[in-house]
């Protein structure tokens, strides 16, 4: 379970920022002990940046996070609820007469059942409100967002074994998001459907291939004004796209040790609503990849190191009053790498690293990339089955653009966990 949730949480980050005490086993040594489990963890902190702006506003604070977790393990089903609440009090906006508190919330929820040994389906569900970027999978937005911003990701998938060669993974994907402050809410709300399927071919025990296929559907769904150019008025809505990927790929598992996956194809992309001022190209082609390598070097230890390239939401309209266009896509390319290393049996490090690129496509910035960097360094150490303590060091770094303003920003923690 461990590896997997590694490979899931890596894979996902293109969009959200990287934080080195946020990969951790799904299902913990108190969890595999009982059906259900409790933990708080207490950390105080200093933030250089917490307004991820140019103009950086520091301050110490401290974190409050209990979670709960209810692991359910039938014969044929698991059924898993977790849920965490994060409170984090800053001690500088206290002193400036301003609310000190973030609130976060994250709810997740599984069913996985096995109907036969050919026939698995899981039901997923991940929801999210956050302020803070480093704090919410919101999309590719690394900016601080006041509010209760929200975002849901679902998901239903069926795994078929047809022969001992031939399989099929079929699943489909609603992505909500919902930024409480209108300005941001009318580029950025927006309600995704998508839909998988996977053609698998076990050529050998440890070398499968695949071929595979999705359709997206991207609604935004503000209904508001996002941009006004000398020929009219761009609304939410005239963003709307569908894009589909064809893609190939494979999987190699060298021995217990090693996995390696690839999936190389192409995205067409269909901005099918615009308004019929916009004299903008409707349509575009983009490289689609997805790859990725883990190493497990000695047990409780791996490097994994990957690379994803997608179509993705543009943060900001950014009209140009030259040619009436605005900005509706980045091509988002995603390096990410991590070590976790087990020092002893009681004492571990880990490093993530992650580096993105997104180019923007039409409005006044077009083919202008912004790079982001995040670095992120733990040590976790187990003082005994109930109690453990915490150090690490966090670094994002967003680049200047003429589209949006960059920053720096490093926050380094302290904390314990207490688990039952």
């Amino acid at each position: 379970m461990k590896k997997l949730f590694v490979s899931a949480g890596l894979a996902a980050i293109g969009a959200a920022g990287v934080h080195a005490d946020e990969y951790a086993p799904d299902v913990s040594a108190m969890d595999a002990s009982r059906i259900w489990s409790v933990s708080g963890t207490l950390r105080g902190f200093y933030d250089s940046n917490y307004t991820t702006s140019q103009q950086p506003q520091y301050s110490w604070g401290f974190e409050v996070s209990p979670t709960i977790s209810i692991i359910v393990p039938l014969q044929q089903t698991e059924l898993g609820l977790r849920y965490t609440y994060g409170l984090y009090w800053y001690q500088a906006r206290e002193r400036q007469g301003a609310n000190p508190i973030d609130q976060t919330h994250s709810l997740n929820l599984w069913i996985d059942h096995a109907f036969s040994e050919r026939w698995e389906a899981k039901v997923q569900d991940s929801f999210n409100i956050a302020q803070d970027p480093s704090l919410a999978l919101t999309g590719q937005f690394p900016y601080r967002a006041e509010g209760n911003n929200i975002n849901n990701i679902g998901m239903i998938s069926v795994h078929t074994e047809w022969s001992a060669l031939f399989s099929t993974d079929l699943s489909y994907q609603n992505n909500y998001t919902h930024y409480e402050n209108s300005n941001l809410g009318a580029f950025l709300n927006q309600l995704d459907n998508s839909g998988f399927l996977n053609l698998n071919y076990q050529y050998l025990p440890d070398l499968s291939f695949l071929v595979g296929y999705q359709i997206a559907l991207n609604h935004y769904t503000a209904d508001a004004v996002t941009a006004n150019v000398p020929a009219g008025t761009y609304v939410s809505d005239n963003s709307d796209n569908y894009q589909n990927s064809l893609y190939v790929g494979g999987k190699y598992n060298a021995n217990r040790n090693l996995d390696a996956s690839v999936q190389l194809g192409v995205t067409y992309v269909d901005y099918y609503n615009l308004p019929s001022f916009s004299t903008q190209t409707d349509t575009q082609w983009a490289p689609y990849a997805q790859l990725a390598l883990t190493y497990t070097y000695l047990p409780g230890s791996y490097a994994q190191v990957g690379f994803t390239e997608s179509v993705g939401t543009s943060d900001t309209p950014n009209p140009s009053s030259v040619n009436n266009s605005i900005t509706l896509s980045q091509e988002t390319s995603v390096l990410y790498g991590t070590i976790n290393h087990q020092i002893t049996p009681y004492l571990t490090a880990s490093v993530i690293g992650r580096w993105q690129y997104g180019i923007y496509q039409g409005g006044a910035s077009d083919g202008e990339g912004q790079p982001w960097y995040s670095l992120g360094l733990n040590l976790s150490y187990k003082i005994n089955m109930y109690l453990s303590a915490d150090a690490g060091y966090n670094y994002d770094y967003v680049a200047n653009t003429t589209a949006l303003p960059g920053y720096r920003r490093s926050v380094t923690y302290l904390g314990i966990t207490a688990t039952y």
